[in-house]
C-alpha cells in the first residue's frame, strides 16, 4: 500500500536514466519460444493430441484468423535452423518448452514415445554444442487430451500426474539441464477454465473452475520441486522456478479507493502464485482469502470458491524455487470498482476497473501498450513485495507488431523497456540477473492465430519452407548481447515515473 503511494506521489517526477546503460557482466541474456507455437507436427512420429489440437481443430472460429498450429514455423523439422538463428544473435540461453504429449501421449508414463524424446534430445544437445544453455518450461498450456478428459487442471489428481511427467524430464534431460521451469503463466492457464474462449480447453466455469486449477498447478509445482530437490539436485545441480507474469497497475487517481485497487489487481494476478511461494507467511494473499469468501458466503455457498491448502502444502510451497521468473508486457490503469463480464468470476472477485491512457503508445495488439516506466514499477513492487534475493529472471518480455522487417516499435520498445530495467537495478537496488526476448521468431500467437507477431525473426507462414528472415531488430538485440549495453537509441520514449 506505503509502495504504491509512493509510486504515485513520484508519478510526475522526469525520467531517471541509469547513471551506467551497461549489463553486468554476469548478466544472462536469452531468446524464447513454446512448443505449439513453433513445432507444427501436430501428429508426427507418435506425439499425442493435445488440447490445442483438439480446441483449434474442432472450433476455429475460436480463433481471430480460424488457423492453429498444425504446422505454424515446423520448427519439428527445422530445430537446426533454429539453433543457428539463436547462436548467431550471441545469447546465452534459450528458453523452450516440451510437448508433454510429444513425450508422453497418454499423459503418463506408461506410454513414452521415443521420436519425441529423440527430439528433444537431438535440441538440448545441439544448443550445448554450441554453446548455449537450455532453459526448459515443462508445461506451457499444451495438456495432452487424455487428461482434459478426466477433467484437466481443475481435477486435483492431475498434480501427481504432473509429479511423475517432471520425474520422467529430470530422468531423461536433467543430466544436460540446468534451469528447469514448472509452469508458463499459471494465471493464463486458469483462462481455459475462467474466461470462456480466451484459452484451450475453453471451459466455461468462471469463478471455481479457474480458482480449481490454480490450486491443482500450484501443489504441482511444489511436489515437482520437492522431488527434484531431495533426488535430483545433489547429482543433477539445477535450478527450478515457476514462470509468473503480471501487467503493472497504476492507480488512475491519488484516491484511497484507486491506491487500493491497484494493490489488489497485483494481489489477485501475481500475488496468486508469487504469494504462496515467495513470503514467509505462504498461502494466498489475504485480500484474496477474504474476498472470495465473503463472495461466496453472500452467494449462499457454504464454502468459499477459493480452495483451502493444507498445512503440509503451504510448507511445500513456501520456498519452492530457486529464483523468480517472470514475465511482463505492459500496464493498466487501476480503479476500484466492478470489471466483469460474468459472475461469479475473478475479475469480480477483484473489483478492479482496468484502462489504459490514451497517450500511451500502441504496439498492433490493443491490449498491449508501451509503458516503460511500468516495467520498473513492477521490477520494484515485486523486490519490496517478496523474497528475491535469489535474482529475478525476466523470462519474457516483447512487442506485437505485424511482422515488419524494419520494425523499429520493438526496437524501441526492447530500449527503452531495458533501459528502465537497469534503471530498477541501478537506482532501486532490484536483483535482475537475466533478460529473456519473446519471441525468437513470428509464431502461432494462442487464440490471436498468425495475426500478431512477436518475432526477432520474421517467418513466411505462406511459404511451405517457413522462411526465415533476420529484422532489423535482431541486429539490434545481438549488439546488445555482444557489448552488454544499449543504444542511445530508445532513451527519448523513456519516462520513468519512478525517480
Amino acid at each position: 500500500m506505503l509502495l504504491l503511494l509512493l509510486l504515485v506521489v513520484g508519478s510526475c517526477a522526469t525520467a531517471a536514466s541509469a547513471q551506467n546503460a551497461s549489463f553486468p557482466d554476469d548478466f544472462l541474456f536469452a531468446v524464447s519460444t513454446a512448443a505449439y507455437q513453433i513445432e507444427g507436427a501436430w501428429d508426427a512420429d507418435g506425439k499425442g493430441e493435445n488440447i490445442w489440437d483438439r480446441m483449434t481443430h474442432e472450433h476455429p472460429d475460436y480463433v481471430d484468423d480460424g488457423s492453429n498450429g498444425d504446422v505454424a514455423c515446423d520448427s519439428y523439422h527445422k530445430y537446426e535452423e533454429d539453433v543457428e538463428m539463436i547462436k548467431s544473435l550471441g545469447v546465452d540461453i534459450y528458453r523452450f518448452s516440451i510437448s508433454w504429449a510429444r513425450v508422453l501421449p497418454l499423459g503418463d508414463v506408461s506410454q513414452v514415445n521415443p521420436l519425441g524424446v529423440e527430439y528433444y534430445n537431438k535440441l538440448i544437445d545441439l544448443l550445448i554444442a554450441n554453446r548455449i544453455e537450455p532453459m526448459v518450461t515443462m508445461y506451457h498450456y499444451d495438456l495432452p487430451q487424455y487428461l482434459q478428459d478426466i477433467g484437466g487442471w481443475p481435477n486435483p489428481v492431475l498434480a501427481d500426474y504432473f509429479r511423475e511427467y517432471a520425474r520422467f524430464l529430470f530422468d531423461t534431460y536433467g543430466d544436460r539441464v540446468k534451469w528447469w521451469l514448472t509452469f508458463n503463466e499459471p494465471t493464463s492457464i486458469c483462462m481455459g477454465y475462467g474466461q470462456y474462449r480466451m484459452k484451450a480447453p475453453a471451459v466455461n466455469a468462471h469463478g471455481f473452475g479457474d480458482y480449481q486449477a490454480a490450486h491443482t498447478m500450484l501443489r504441482a509445482h511444489a511436489m515437482a520441486y520437492r522431488v527434484y530437490d531431495q533426488q535430483y539436485r545433489p547429482t543433477q545441480g539445477g535450478q527450478l522456478s515457476i514462470t509468473l507474469n503480471s501487467n503493472f497497475y497504476q492507480p488512475a487517481t491519488n484516491s484511497s479507493e484507486d491506491i487500493e485497487a491497484a494493490e489488489r489487481a497485483l494481489q489477485f494476478n501475481l500475488g496468486w502464485f508469487a504469494h504462496p511461494i515467495y513470503t514467509s507467511d505462504g498461502d494466498y494473499p489475504a485480500v484474496m482469502k477474504e474476498r472470495i469468501y465473503n463472495n461466496s458466503i453472500k452467494d449462499g455457498i457454504w464454502i468459499s470458491r477459493l480452495p483451502q491448502f493444507t498445512a503440509q502444502e503451504i510448507a511445500d510451497l513456501k520456498g519452492s524455487a530457486d529464483y523468480f521468473s517472470l514475465n511482463h508486457y505492459t500496464t493498466n490503469l487501476a480503479e476500484d470498482g466492478e470489471q466483469a463480464d460474468q459472475y461469479p468470476s475473478h475479475e469480480w472477485d477483484t473489483g478492479v476497473v482496468t484502462s489504459c491512457d490514451p497517450s500511451w503508445p500502441n504496439s498492433s495488439y490493443n491490449i498491449m501498450k508501451v509503458v516503460p516506466w511500468g516495467f520498473r514499477g513492477l521490477l520494484k513492487w515485486v523486490a519490496n513485495e517478496y523474497d528475491t534475493k535469489m535474482g529475478i529472471f525476466i523470462t519474457e518480455n516483447g512487442f506485437a507488431d505485424t511482422g515488419e522487417i524494419n520494425d523499429t516499435g520493438r526496437q524501441n520498445y526492447y530500449t527503452s523497456y531495458l533501459r528502465e530495467m537497469l534503471n530498477a537495478m541501478y537506482l532501486d537496488g532490484v536483483n535482475v540477473i537475466g533478460y529473456t526476448a519473446w519471441s525468437l521468431l513470428d509464431n502461432y500467437e494462442w487464440m490471436r492465430g498468425y495475426t500478431l507477431k512477436f518475432g526477432l525473426y520474421h517467418v513466411d507462414f505462406n511459404d511451405p519452407n517457413r522462411t526465415r528472415t533476420p529484422k532489423a531488430s535482431a541486429a539490434m538485440f545481438r549488439e546488445i548481447v555482444a557489448t552488454h549495453t544499449l543504444p542511445d537509441s530508445g532513451a527519448a520514449m523513456t519516462s520513468s515515473h519512478f525517480a
